[in-house]
């Protein structure tokens, strides 16, 4: 079958409907444009594939993706959101009610029956159609709760599009539909890993069923725990589709201090793991700004981790680092040495570096970009002239195989079903990727009390709290977190202290690199005596002029970002409200719990 690459969808649905536009305005007494349009496209294989390409605006950009953690509970950032703080945020600020798209496809899927096309190939297309559909909605679903249920092509006197919201029930199983027809139907072969293909579909299915499975399971207030085990069947099976037929792999090429990393920093989708990526091309000028976001003092959210998180990566021996004797008041160089290699694939630390100009140079965390000193490196490349602007030739990854043996994992332990060997073959597997040397083969026996004190109390399940670990650590800045948040009904992390490394004493420049050369001093008082190329970040409890000063040290000699301001999850946190304005013109819609007022 012919298939455009991604990157020319645009380009090639701007020359087919010109084209379209020139046939039908030759003659006054030729076939009516609609109909000239319609022939066109849907009785012609090129037709087909150019609509089915516009399909592909619906996905994620690589800006968007790497912006996809913005709001986590694992990051520092310049600001607290709107969302977070009490009154900042209401329907009046609220988003995201659009159906432009869901139009376009609805539209296909309803003209898409040419008879001289073959019904296997216009089965391929309806299927590609509500891979997208699904998509769409899904995106509504997280964000909205309930939503209308559109399957046809409304008009704009239709009274159906003032109808109310449809439950989450009929929305769930209306997703699902479209993504088995899609994963029976869809024919597409690719390696470039920028078009959909039956996997992505069962790889997707498996990443909402676990989404609705768990959100079901943990809001009881729903309920509909009945459901539960059925949504959860569906993710292991959907995953494990991907894993028996699907035909990828982790990426082990480079070793276990590369391979991980290489996923985000290479041009082409690493396609033996990749399923799914936003690509970038400089051949067409096609660029993302991940430098730009991850490395500017102004520009974007100045993400870093928090030293809570971090303290989750485990020894490479596959101990936690937090039974370490000490390990509270460990400084930065020492406490990230001897842990899972992701943790120097995700950061700046040890003996990293950058491309400036034509030489390569030490690249420690920088305090005019970090606020915790945990400085991210996983989406961007080490080239510091791609920092400003959009320059990166980096493809992003949307969905990886990772996420699918995490998927199957998680589905499974929440069953109550999870084995030895499926531990061995997930987490196990993603584990001796990243160099961990330790209780890879077997399900964990006793669990982890850092995680059940600091992260999930309810969960006394050793096998499981360890998924939610890998989970977090594998996937970190990929844009789960904030949706594993709300899934898992622990959105009360939002409020964890941004917390940095421990700094041992005031005055002393810190050798954050161990290269021999200091790179950063914290201090009340300014030293009169300056080192030269050390930056020097106060902490004292007011500035100049008498402001309060967001960064501090807590009480155990962390660095800490922002305390001051006022950060308090509410329930009503975990759907956004219904815009105003929609509500205004759509009363029927209703509002979501606790945004009434």
């Amino acid at each position: 079958m012919f298939h455009i690459k991604a990157t020319h969808i645009k380009l090639a649905i701007a020359m087919l409907f010109a084209s379209l536009i020139t046939v039908s305005c030759k003659k006054l007494d030729q076939v009516p444009k609609d109909t000239a349009t319609n022939s066109a496209v849907f009785g012609s294989i090129n037709g087909l594939q150019l609509y089915a390409n516009s399909f592909y605006d619906i996905l994620p950009t690589a800006g968007d993706a790497v912006r996809g953690d913005a709001m986590a509970d694992y990051a520092a950032r310049t600001s607290v959101p709107d969302f977070l703080r009490p009154g900042a945020y209401g329907p009046r600020q609220s988003s995201g009610w659009t159906w432009t798209g869901l139009r376009n496809i609805n539209y296909f899927i309803e003209n898409c029956n040419n008879p001289s096309i073959s019904l296997d190939q216009r089965q391929h297309f309806i299927g590609l159609a509500r891979f997208f559909r699904a998509w769409f909605y899904f995106d509504k679903l997280k964000r909205f709760g309930d939503v209308p249920w559109y399957g046809k092509t409304m008009k704009v006197d239709d009274p159906a599009l003032y109808n109310g919201r449809d439950k989450r029930t009929l929305v769930v199983d209306s997703i699902l539909a479209d993504l088995d027809y899609a994963g029976l139907h869809i024919n597409t072969t690719d390696n470039t890993r920028s078009l959909i293909t039956k996997y992505t579909a069962y790889a997707f299915k498996s990443r909402v069923c676990l989404f609705e499975g768990t959100f079901r399971k943990y809001h009881d207030e729903y309920g509909l725990q009945s459901s539960v085990n059925g949504l959860l069947t569906q993710a292991a099976d959907a995953a494990q589709k991907v894993m028996s037929e699907g035909g990828f792999s982790l990426n082990t090429a480079g070793g276990t201090d590369k391979a991980y990393r290489q996923l985000f920093t290479s041009q082409a989708p690493v396609a033996s793991e990749v399923i799914l990526a936003a690509i970038s091309d400089p051949a067409l000028g096609i660029f993302n700004d991940s430098n730009w976001y991850w490395t500017s003092a102004t520009y974007g959210d100045r993400l870093s981790f928090i030293r809570t998180f971090v303290n989750t990566y485990l020894n490479i021996d596959g101990t936690p680092f937090t039974d370490k004797s000490g390990y509270k008041t460990m400084p930065f160089a020492q406490e990230v040495k001897g842990r899972d290699m992701r943790l120097q694939q995700t950061i700046r630390m040890g003996n990293y570096t950058r491309l400036n100009g034509a030489t390569q140079q030490a690249a420690p965390p920088v305090f005019s970009y970090t606020y915790t000193g945990y400085q991210p490196i996983k989406l961007t490349q080490d080239d510091a002239s791609m920092d400003g602007g959009s320059r990166n030739t980096n493809s992003i990854p949307l969905m990886r195989y990772a996420e699918v043996l995490l998927n199957y994992a998680e589905a499974k332990a929440e069953l109550g079903t999870f084995t030895d060997a499926d531990w061995n073959l997930t987490i196990g597997s993603l584990r001796r990727r990243a160099g961990i040397t330790g209780n890879t083969a077997t399900k964990p026996v006793v669990a982890d009390k850092y995680l059940q004190t600091n992260y999930f109390p309810a969960i006394s399940d050793p096998a499981l709290l360890e998924i939610r670990r890998e989970r977090g650590i594998e996937l970190a800045f990929e844009g789960f977190r904030f949706n594993d948040i709300v899934r898992w009904k622990r959105g009360e992390l939002m409020d964890q202290t941004w917390n940095g490394f421990y700094v041992p004493a005031l005055d002393v420049p810190l050798d954050l690199n161990e290269d021999g050369k200091p790179d950063v001093c914290f201090y009340t008082t300014l030293p009169a005596n300056q080192v030269a190329g050390v930056t020097y970040v106060s902490v004292a409890a007011t500035l100049t002029g008498g402001t309060a000063n967001p960064q501090r040290l807590n009480s155990d000699n962390e660095l800490t970002w922002l305390t001051t301001v006022q950060r308090k999850w509410d329930n009503k946190f975990y759907l956004y409200p219904i815009p105003e304005t929609d509500r205004l013109q759509n009363p029927k819609l209703g509002q979501n719990p606790g945004w009434e007022q």
